[in-house]
């Protein structure tokens, strides 16, 4: 039940995950290590999507390796980091839908430089 209401925030996980991840995320953005293909049947698709991963979240992963590594001596962390050009097709990303509406909505309001109005 990884990320199970989760609000917001960044995970990083590199282990294995059980059943039922991501059951009632509503916000927060989760960066899974799938080794072996098997994360999707594991993976409670009711409020999120699964995306693949865009330059900015390749950078925030190896940033979260690099503090993982630093902070705990990960061997796993160490790994990824060294092989970080193949292993990085093995991370997957999961969306809470209405949290990537609400960012996209916000990125629409700063491209047209949108502003409220007020009566005062």
């Amino acid at each position: 039940h990884g990320c199970e209401y989760m609000t917001g925030g960044r995970v990083l996980v590199l282990g294995k995950t059980g059943r039922n991840f991501a059951a009632g995320m509503s916000g927060g953005i989760a960066y899974i290590y799938d080794t072996d293909g098997t994360f999707k049947d594991k993976c409670n698709m009711d409020m999120v999507e699964l995306e693949n991963m865009g330059e900015e979240d390749l950078e925030t992963v190896k940033k979260l390796l690099i503090n993982q590594h630093k902070y705990t001596q990960s061997t796993i962390a160490k790994r990824i980091l060294e092989n970080f050009t193949s292993e990085k097709k093995k991370f997957i990303k999961v969306m809470p839908m209405e949290y990537k509406r609400i960012l996209e909505g916000k990125e629409l309001e700063k491209k047209l430089e949108l502003t409220e109005v007020s009566d005062g």
